[in-house]
């Protein structure tokens, strides 16, 4: 039984860009669905699509995207806030991420949106992960 599917997503994608995979094949969340609209806007994969499988068991399929020298554009993808340990900022406290070269993406009451998002609305929220 997996208890964090946020995690598991981040997971898939880090091991897929490893592996310099053309796609990664993720479970279907809501909140997925959130942090990959956030990462399509920041231009960090170039797509995605909701697949109805069997059973009514929806999975997600996730571009990746590379660069010139075929590596991936994502550096680095890590969950701060876990089931454990829930971590909460407020809108004061949600900046820049690695000097604005890094998103840090918060699940808020205006959905899942990226850090500047989250400050120029001044709404703060659960921090989910951070990518760079």
């Amino acid at each position: 039984m997996m208890n964090d599917i946020i995690a598991d997503a981040l997971t898939r994608i880090r091991n897929a860009a490893m592996r310099k995979l053309e796609v990664a094949t993720l479970l279907h969340s809501n909140t997925v669905v959130g942090v990959l609209n956030v990462l399509l806007q920041k231009e960090y994969i170039t797509g995605f699509k909701v697949i109805d499988g069997q059973n009514n068991k929806k999975t997600i399929q996730v571009e990746l995207k590379y660069d010139d020298n075929e590596k991936s554009v994502i550096n680095e993808i890590k969950r701060v806030s876990k089931p454990g340990r829930r971590v909460y900022k407020n809108a004061s406290e949600i900046k820049n991420f690695k000097n604005g070269y890094g998103t840090i993406i918060v699940s808020t009451n205006k959905g899942v949106i990226a850090n500047d998002e989250a400050h120029a609305a001044n709404v703060g929220g659960e921090l989910l992960c951070t990518v760079w």
